[in-house]
């Protein structure tokens, strides 16, 4: 008998040994991590983050031992979709109206992780006939980073909506032509291209109209306000199985907003050495110092391309702001 509960007592203390490793496993979080970030300053945060080490800073701190970052860099919001779908990736950066329809695609697996910036959407032109949109015709080319999707071409559908009426959603969709915002600036700029528009962001905004062919023909922040333009976005699998990198990652993006705030000539230049762009530091500092970019992780205004894409068919249901992000940025965002 004595034999028999010697037995039960050790298979016990093996099963039980065998549920503590089981829940140490499932309890582990990521020791790699594979971020995709695009072109343009409001990546701003992310190239902090890349630059100065800081996720992996945070999550030795955070008790997370030594975290391997890898970065990859899309063109635009449907291949960045793609790859978080497909695995490839555990977070991806772009505009918002991808993630809104990412979102709807997934009824919600798929969500919003943090803003990144506040920064207007610009169709500049180097066709000297247009001065508005009713100018266009269909001689003209835009380019933006992917048609009907990209949060570019959303806002090129807002405006026409506001311009012709709410039939018109798709009045310029012919002309769009996906481009990343650098080719679609040499394209614009050169003169030898089909491309006569751009719907961009900064810094190409600002490249492009030192050019004195080229002109502003529109602004999202004349069609409603200030608004979040870039955000960072995840899978439930990934929140939900990393809480811990979860907070790191949030909280190293607020320590890069607060630290470009502080440092706009180091920042400036960490952008140049990161994206490994030529333009001159003065320009990008002048971009960084304009009150209309800012850095946040909070979101703002961010729900007039889900209502718009819901208005227009695009997506099934109409979320709010705290459906579409996952709830931790409520407790950790900052402002910009």
């Amino acid at each position: 008998m004595e034999r028999i509960m010697n037995i039960r007592t050790k298979l016990v203390s093996a099963a039980l040994s065998l549920l503590v490793a089981a829940s140490g496993a499932c309890a582990a979080e990521q020791t790699k991590l594979r971020i995709s970030k695009q072109y343009g300053l409001g990546y701003l945060p992310l190239v902090v983050l890349e630059g100065r080490k800081l996720l992996e800073k945070n999550a030795k701190e955070a008790g997370l031992g030594d975290l391997a970052v890898e970065w990859i860099t899309f063109a635009g919001g449907v291949p960045a979709n793609d790859a978080l779908l497909a695995g490839n990736v555990d977070l991806i950066s772009g505009g918002v109206a991808p993630a809104v329809i990412l979102w709807d695609k997934t009824q919600g697996a798929a969500r919003i992780l943090a803003a990144l910036n506040e920064s207007p959407l610009v169709l500049n032109t180097s066709n000297p006939n247009v001065k508005t949109l009713r100018d266009l015709t269909e001689n003209d080319r835009i380019a933006l980073p992917s048609v009907k999707v990209s949060i570019q071409a959303i806002t090129l559908s807002i405006a026409a909506v506001k311009e012709f009426g709410p039939k018109e959603f798709a009045r310029f969709d012919p002309l769009t032509v996906a481009l990343p915002h650098p080719d679609a600036l040499i394209a614009l700029t050169s003169g030898k291209s089909e491309i006569t528009g751009h719907f961009t962001s900064e810094p190409f905004i600002t490249l492009e109209q030192r050019n004195p062919n080229v002109r502003q023909v529109l602004s999202s922040y004349d069609l409603f306000g200030r608004h979040t333009n870039n955000i960072v976005t995840t899978s439930k699998k990934f929140y939900d199985a990393n809480p811990k990198l979860v907070s790191v990652i949030i909280k190293s993006l607020n320590e890069a907003n607060e630290w470009i705030a502080a440092n706009k000539n180091e920042a400036a230049r960490l952008y140049l050495e990161v994206s490994k762009s030529r333009e001159p530091i003065e320009l990008i500092k002048a971009i960084l110092d304009k009150s209309e970019n800012t850095f946040s992780t909070k979101p703002l205004n961010l729900t007039v391309y889900s209502d718009f894409l819901h208005e227009i068919g695009r997506i099934k249901k109409k979320p709010t702001e705290r459906d579409l992000f996952f709830p931790k940025i409520f407790e950790q965002g900052n402002g910009g």
